[in-house]
């Protein structure tokens, strides 16, 4: 009987070692992401699993071009998996929706343009009047704040982004993203 127990009390030990290793490792190292939505596309497609690491989110060290995974500001129960086009003190001028280029970023190393096209329909309706675009408030140009990123799909036909609801807090990115590791055959490294 003592026997047994010694054996079950290990046995549990080792248990609950491993899941605190578990819980540690995704909670302040890094996670698998499932991605859902056509905001990121041709980058990323709906049911892309990544690979994300959370040191440079919990630093503040995300960069211009990097793919992160935040709490969407108007919904803070979601995710949203966007890429970083402003950074804090970046002006962006954020143009109407139907025109080409939607943001034009003026930093100290970016001369990068965003094209942009009409929103679809189902983008369009999930958008509340409260979140209304952030050109249309913002008169065309936005500095992003101390503390801020301005936050993009790929895809901006698809994408409800800062564009919508403004800067980003730094404190609202999760992770970013490292590579895609499924589907097997678009492995593909993200950094």
């Amino acid at each position: 009987m003592y026997r047994l127990l010694s054996k079950t009390l290990g046995f549990t030990g080792y248990v609950i070692q491993y899941a605190c290793i578990t819980h540690c490792t995704f909670e302040y190292l890094g996670e698998f992401v499932v991605c859902t939505g056509p905001s990121m596309e041709p980058t990323l497609y709906t049911n892309n699993v990544l690979v994300t690491e959370r040191i440079t989110a919990r630093m503040n060290k995300v960069q211009r071009g990097d793919i992160v995974i935040a709490h969407c500001p108007t919904d803070p129960k979601s995710q949203v998996c966007k890429r970083v086009v402003g950074l804090p003190g970046d002006r962006i001028v954020v143009k109407p929706i139907n025109s080409d280029p939607a943001a034009v970023v003026w930093g100290a190393d970016s001369d990068k343009s965003f094209a942009n096209r009409s929103l679809d329909e189902e983008v369009q309706s999930a958008l509340h009047e409260k979140n209304a675009p952030v050109m249309q408030s913002a008169k065309g140009e936005v500095i992003v704040p101390r503390g801020h990123v301005w936050i993009e799909g790929d895809n901006a036909a698809n994408s409800a982004d800062s564009r919508y609801y403004g800067p980003v807090p730094l404190g609202l990115i999760n992770s970013r993203a490292i590579c895609r590791i499924w589907p097997i055959n678009d492995l593909k490294l993200l950094i």
